[in-house]
């Protein structure tokens, strides 16, 4: 089975329930090396992105339907993130003017269908207060669409590295691929490619806040972020980050600096020892570190008073064991 066949085997039910008992697994026949996986998976790609240009020359041929919005389903992790602005232009855009291109979908059983692309049409739609919209229904497996989407969208421009690092994370789980096997399909460095994977490394609660705006850091300040996150400064790089988010000024060295800056020393403690009004000496304590200073005329004094304060921790020591 190869890597596109075991893609597809994994995503066949979306959308739908199982109706038959799963069937004993096949002998595997997938390339076992990782140049065989390589030429498998790029094979896999050419002949899916063919089927798709394929399958648009069809659509072209065929009118649009009028689609319910309340029968659409969306796949998470395929919707493209747009920014507020983004988004505020291309609803503005379809509230004054007929849609372009209709959408595309795939059907599924009684009467739903599954976005294919199109999703952020759908949400402008839905937030004008439509009911329904145009949408060509192609008649495409779930594995097919995704594999050849993956390698043509998420080397977009337009696409943020936080969104590139979704999309390799997604086709990882989807088809067993390697980074570095990943980094020789889509034909990209493998220090770029560790870079967009820094992402993984930072706290669940600094991607929860990025995927709100995804723009807002890319891989280089990341991979920073990633490895002060691996040194035990995590709350640090929440922070940092979300700082990042709610602050439009504030700029991605400026996250990271706020993230390598060391915390500040509390400022010591201290106690003065008095004798009636005259002041003996002065007790501080700092990082577990107990200093005496005594003042002018004590001064000549402080072996005596060291002496005793060993003597006094010795004792303590001593009844502390007995009890």
């Amino acid at each position: 089975m190869g890597i596109g066949d075991r893609l597809l085997a994994k995503t066949a039910n979306i959308g739908s329930k199982p109706t038959e008992a799963a069937q004993p697994r096949p002998v595997s026949t997938e390339p076992r090396t990782s140049p065989g996986r390589l030429m498998d998976a790029q094979n896999r790609i050419n002949s899916a992105q063919s089927r798709i240009k394929e399958l648009e020359s069809q659509l072209e041929e065929r009118a649009a339907l009028e689609v319910r919005l309340d029968a659409l389903i969306e796949v998470h992790g395929r919707r493209r993130k747009l920014t507020a602005e983004q988004f505020q232009e291309l609803k503005s855009n379809l509230a004054q003017h007929a849609l372009a291109t209709p959408i595309l979908v795939r059907a599924l059983p009684e009467g739903r269908f599954e976005i294919v692309a199109g999703h952020n049409r759908v949400a402008a739609y839905r937030e004008l207060g439509r009911s329904t919209i145009r949408a060509n229904v192609a008649s495409i497996e779930e594995g097919e669409i995704e594999f050849a989407a993956f390698f043509s969208n998420l080397l977009s421009p337009s696409l943020t590295d936080f969104e590139k690092y979704w999309n390799f994370k997604r086709l990882q789980e989807l088809s067993g691929l390697s980074r570095a096997e990943i980094s020789e399909s889509a034909g990209l460095s493998k220090s770029h490619v560790t870079r967009i994977f820094s992402f993984d490394a930072l706290p669940e609660a600094a991607k929860l806040a990025l995927a709100e705006k995804p723009e807002r850091l890319g891989s280089n300040a990341a991979q920073k972020l990633a490895a002060l996150t691996e040194a035990g400064k995590s709350e640090k790089v929440v922070e940092a980050i979300r700082r990042l988010i709610e602050d439009e000024s504030f700029s991605q060295d400026k996250a990271v600096a706020l993230a390598t800056e060391k915390p500040r020393a509390a400022a010591p403690s201290a106690t003065v020892v008095r004798s009636g009004r005259r002041k003996v000496c002065e007790v501080s304590t700092r990082n577990g570190v107990v200093g005496v200073r005594f003042f002018e005329k004590e001064a000549t004094d402080a072996e005596m008073w060291g002496q005793r304060i060993a003597d006094f921790i010795n004792k303590t020591l001593s009844e502390s064991g007995q009890d």
